[in-house]
């Protein structure tokens, strides 16, 4: 059955961008924005059903990813996860804002890649601008990082390594656990935005032996406006909003519990339909691939890793193609040549360059995400029209170049 929302519009191959609300993520929700509407910080009766949501919730998700529920802290969406975890385990690190003295050495330097997300390479910018080193390793021509480049950069200096589980435009995913296991021999902290992973591939803290995780809400069919940070026990974070001290004192403001216990049905969810998600995703993207190489011989090339990748993620090049330009002309298709944070900015994607395509191939890719709705009939019409779009745009350019 296809959502309601997706039911009359363009075929949505951009869950890499949002996903749309479950219907039994919106009935969890719904109680807590009408009749259990008390603060779930107060000492009354009102107060009861709301606190009791986000203690489950926080249960539901420390269940999916083999976490304690006091490990989880949430938050008003990914981008502030990553703040917290960047800045405030950093801040933490070196005692600023804390006036503690921490009896370690200076760790002031930041590792993270070239290609991870807008929130995490500005939040290591905003503190490079207070006196911090942050050195970006490169990944090769698939988006992975070399752990021996990692481990080169490693020193007494190093606070906080910061590389995504799966990148979001091509889907490449990292060697967490062998990359964290580096920074911890090194005793630097660890932190992975699995914002595009969780929901979609198995993940146990406990063995990737990650100190901190992002979750983002509205990449795994909860609402916008919610996420989480999975903080290991033991790992300080100085909080990035100071108040009245909730989520154990590392993110003041009152809960939304409303979307608090969206995530929550959202995680439980993930939790029991995980191996069939992974084996039908994977199923589409190949299918995807597959008519494309077929309608296209030889125009197709695949950007990322060909088997280390996210089950629904697909991103390509086909030559002779704008990206933005074929989407233009197939209304009928919702996807992105890229991150969301980068739509709208015409230079080549940011991610493809530094996996060392040249400006042409990468103006010429397509993200292709696919997730919950997405059918078998939807990814063979959407590859028909992404043909007949290249193909006739290339005819044009033919005519246009012979033309007196």
């Amino acid at each position: 059955m296809s959502h309601p929302a997706l039911a009359d519009g363009p075929i949505y191959l951009d869950y890499n961008a949002t996903t749309p609300v479950d219907p039994a993520v919106l009935r969890a929700a719904l109680p807590y924005l009408t009749t259990h509407f008390g603060n779930p910080s107060s000492g009354h009766r009102y107060a009861q059903a709301p606190g009791e949501a986000v203690a489950r919730a926080r249960a539901q998700l420390a269940g999916l990813l083999g976490a304690r529920p006091e490990e989880i802290v949430f938050t008003g969406g990914g981008s502030e996860a990553d703040s917290l975890a960047v800045r405030g385990a950093v801040r933490a690190r070196t005692g600023e804002n804390t006036g503690e003295d921490t009896g370690e050495p200076a760790r002031r330097q930041l590792i993270t890649l070239a290609t991870e997300h807008p929130a995490v390479l500005r939040a290591c910018q905003s503190l490079e601008r207070d006196g911090f080193a942050v050195r970006l390793l490169p990944v090769d021509a698939r988006g992975r990082v070399d752990p021996a480049d990692l481990e080169e950069a490693l020193g007494q200096d190093t606070a906080l390594v910061s590389i995504a589980y799966g990148n979001s435009e091509t889907g490449t995913l990292q060697p967490i656990a062998e990359l964290a296991a580096l920074a911890r021999r090194a005793g630097a902290l660890f932190h992975t935005d699995a914002a595009q992973a969780v929901a979609k591939v198995p993940i146990d803290v406990r063995e990737l032996g990650v100190d901190l995780l992002t979750v983002v809400g509205h990449k795994m069919y909860a609402p916008k406006g919610v996420g989480a940070l999975y903080v290991r026990d033991g790992v300080p974070l100085v909080p990035v909003i100071d108040g009245g001290g909730q989520e154990g004192g590392r993110r003041a403001g009152t809960e939304n519990v409303a979307f608090i216990a969206a995530l929550g049905a959202a995680a439980e969810l993930a939790r029991q339909d995980l191996p069939e998600t992974l084996a039908r995703l994977s199923g589409l993207r190949d299918l995807l691939h597959g008519e494309l190489r077929r309608l296209l011989p030889g125009r197709v090339h695949l950007n990322g890793h060909p088997v280390e990748r996210l089950p629904g993620t697909l991103n390509v090049s086909i030559d002779g193609i704008d990206g933005r330009g074929l989407l233009a002309a197939v209304p009928e298709i919702a996807a992105a040549t890229g991150s969301a944070c980068h739509e709208g900015v015409p230079e080549p994607s940011p991610v493809l360059l530094a996996m060392g395509l040249s400006a042409e191939r990468a103006d010429g890719a397509l993200r292709l995400s696919l997730g919950r709705w997405s059918t078998e009939a939807e990814a063979r019409r959407a590859a028909e029209l992404i043909a007949h779009a290249a193909t006739s745009a290339s005819r044009r350019e033919a005519e246009g170049a012979v033309r007196p």
